[in-house]
């Protein structure tokens, strides 16, 4: 069969995860392997080319992935023909201007979520490209995740039955970069350069929430900034202005109650970075990034409250693992794919633009709740 090239532009690629996830796990690592199968047998071999604004980090990056091509101008890679799709995991708040600089050139957009770090921008950019008919996609990375997808596995059996509740932690303890660096870049945690955890994450919520415990319909949300103050890449003191933590409780359509603690200011004592526990009238589960824990109604032990007496139950013990029994590959790489062969087969693709700016909207609504300290409606929204 034969194997077709397919030219991506890849903007903000010099950053943790535009290097690491999407240019290294997912790109070369889709070269590495011949490329993307299509229905037909035949393969799609992307063909990156990396720009940037700093053309040294962008030539040094390209020349130790050995990747041909790279530039520091944008608007020469978009002019190219030759280049079909356009990637963004720069800044959010440049992001709307480079999608609508790409659409506008003719190209197919993915990008990294927040899409914008308000709804309106958010809904232009969906619009923009509705209207080209140019393919469009944001990163959905975590439900791809081994562990959500066990999650999904077990609610499309009827383990749980009738679902009542799903509890979220997430976070860690990023250092505040005085005496130890920190892990996290310091715009994370200025607000006019586009930081917060809640526009960071409640995106991520809007997703898992919605495609596998049911649609949001309204969020109480109350943010904090628990560090006031932080050490930046150059070991200079700044005023930390964007929240580190937010906890949010969540009505979901069926009467599902969702509630999600995040936080960078955090010290984790649990399985994972992030654990997700689902609660159901015939059964409950635990799931981190990868592994997923189960308890059924008819394995369900019978506890007894006794302050006056130490808890004689082993409660991790009555849990029982769900089994690797499908090989599950990187989320970003996987949902990579999909864009390809959305953009090359006209593969179905459930993740567009649309479902970014729904992320957008749950922040603003998430915001909004904490502001004025009170429940929010979450509307449908369509383009």
């Amino acid at each position: 069969m034969s194997t077709k090239r397919l030219g991506i532009i890849m903007h903000g690629v010099t950053g943790r995860m535009g290097m690491n996830q999407h240019l290294i796990r997912s790109i070369l690592a889709i070269r590495a392997q011949g490329g993307v199968t299509l229905s037909d047998g035949s393969r799609v071999m992307p063909d990156p080319i990396l720009v940037g604004r700093n053309a040294e980090k962008i030539r040094e990056l390209a020349q130790r992935h050995g990747v041909e091509r790279w530039t520091d101008n944008l608007e020469a890679a978009l002019a190219n023909p030759d280049d079909t799709i356009f990637f963004d995991a720069g800044t959010t708040q440049m992001r709307p201007t480079l999608l609508e600089m790409a659409i506008r050139a003719g190209k197919h957009v993915y990008c990294e979520k927040p899409i914008a770090t308000n709804l309106e921008e958010a809904l232009r950019v969906v619009k923009l490209a509705e209207q080209a008919g140019v393919k469009n996609g944001t990163v959905q990375d975590k439900l791809f995740l081994p562990g959500l997808q066990k999650l999904k596995m077990l609610r499309d059996s009827g383990f749980f039955g009738k679902i009542l509740s799903v509890r979220g932690e997430f976070g860690y303890w990023v250092f505040e970069g005085d005496w130890q660096t920190a892990q996290r870049p310091s715009w994370n945690y200025r607000e006019e350069d586009g930081g917060g955890i809640i526009l960071d994450m409640v995106c991520h919520w809007r997703y898992v929430l919605d495609n596998l415990f049911g649609q949001v319909k309204s969020v109480s949300c109350l943010g904090a900034t628990h560090i006031p103050e932080r050490w930046d890449e150059q070991g200079k003191r700044y005023e930390a202005t964007a929240d580190d933590a937010a906890y949010a409780t969540f009505e979901l359509e069926g009467g599902v109650i969702a509630h999600i603690n995040s936080s960078w200011a955090t010290r984790v004592y649990r399985d994972d970075l992030v654990t997700f526990q689902v609660d159901g009238t015939l059964g409950s589960a635990v799931a981190g990034l990868t592994d997923c824990v189960i308890q059924p109604r008819q394995g369900t032990p019978r506890p007894v409250w006794n302050p006056d007496q130490k808890q004689t139950i082993d409660f991790y013990s009555t849990w029982q693992p769900v089994p690797d029994n499908q090989p599950v590959d990187n989320g970003f790489k996987t949902q990579w794919e999909s864009f390809i062969r959305h953009v090359v087969e006209d593969a179905p693709f459930n993740h567009g633009l649309i479902e970014g700016a729904k992320g957008v909207q749950l922040v603003e609504a998430a915001l909004k709740s904490w502001k004025e300290r009170r429940w929010v409606d979450v509307p449908s929204l369509t383009a």
